[in-house]
């Protein structure tokens, strides 16, 4: 029964992942709002504005190759293969041997590499730009996130993200410098990952700051429904990952009967709540920083993912 349990558990996560990835966004955005004195959009206007755009046909550049094409249903497909291997509500999922934080990395290094080419494929200034700044950010924002699942690998004797929830939970791992550094490290790299304040604006015009947007600035219909669609995934699939790894309180135990993920959902629920009004008060009370200072924002992530590590090394006496 534990693997006909576990494939349910896997459905249930890869739905609610799906649902909840425009919702999320939108509630982000509607905290912002009222944070900053104004009314507001509606919760669920981020899924209305996805079934209007997918209704409609993509208008492509009269040079643009089969690269424009695919590049968003890479980069959706990435996405949700990626959020499959995060867990939620439970552990154990079908999906769990494969939940692996390097594999998760990697899915979504593709992502940004098909946005990347999708940006340079039609060859307009603004698209070149922002490819160019998303990947010089990228050869910092990899090598942190590498480092810092390096410590919760040694801390946890694995990479399998299932594994380090577990350890997490357990209280086996205590409180250490380390997990806080990876921590700081792991969130400086969600910021950047998911083009928030202060490295970029999800909400800006000015193309001469934009880095994500201006590789999308081609895109139209359901195309760019795809391109907000993986954004959403994004950032859902991020807030699970901090969630999982760091508050892995209320995570259903391998092989539990459904009556288990209740508690688990809840939990779930206020977890991703409380994430969102976090990310909702950092990007209110803090500006966006000069594009070129991102450097030294994400260059600090890797140096305390780096002092995670050393400190890790001289504590358990590793050489």
């Amino acid at each position: 029964m534990a693997v006909v349990w576990g494939i349910l558990a896997q459905i249930l996560h890869l739905a609610l992942i799906l649902a909840a990835a425009p919702a999320l966004t939108g509630v982000v955005r509607w905290l912002k709002a009222r944070m900053m004195g104004r009314q507001g959009p509606h919760p669920l206007q981020p899924l209305r504005d996805l079934v209007k755009l997918l209704r409609k046909r993509p208008v492509l550049a009269e040079n643009a190759s089969a690269v424009s094409r695919a590049a968003p249903y890479v980069a959706v497909g990435a996405a949700v293969a990626a959020a499959a291997l995060v867990p939620s509500f439970a552990r154990g999922m079908a999906f769990a041997p494969l939940a692996d934080l390097i594999l998760v990395a990697g899915l979504l290094a593709l992502g940004r590499v098909a946005m990347a080419l999708a940006g340079m494929d039609v060859g307009t200034p603004f698209g070149g730009l922002g490819a160019a700044r998303e990947m010089s950010f990228a050869a910092l924002a990899e090598p942190a996130l590498v480092v810092a699942a390096l410590t919760l690998a040694i801390l946890a004797a694995s990479t399998n993200l299932d594994a380090i929830a577990g350890a997490v939970r357990d209280g086996g791992l205590g409180l250490r410098v380390s997990l806080g550094l990876a921590l700081v490290a792991l969130l400086a790299v969600a910021v950047a990952e998911n083009a928030r304040i202060p490295v970029d604006n999800p909400a800006t015009h000015l193309e001469l700051t934009m880095v994500h947007e201006a590789m999308i600035l081609e895109a139209s219909g359901r195309h760019l429904a795809l391109w907000d669609y993986a954004a959403m995934l994004r950032l859902t699939l991020w807030l699970a990952l901090l969630a999982a790894v760091f508050l892995p309180l209320g995570l259903a135990p391998p092989g539990a009967a459904p009556h288990h993920w209740i508690l688990g959902l809840l939990a779930w629920g206020v977890k991703m709540a409380g994430l969102a009004l976090a990310l909702a008060a950092f990007e209110s009370a803090i500006a966006k920083m000069r594009v070129f200072r991102v450097p030294e924002f994400l260059g600090a992530a890797l140096l305390l993912g780096l002092l995670g590590a050393i400190f890790l090394f001289v504590s358990t006496g590793l050489t």
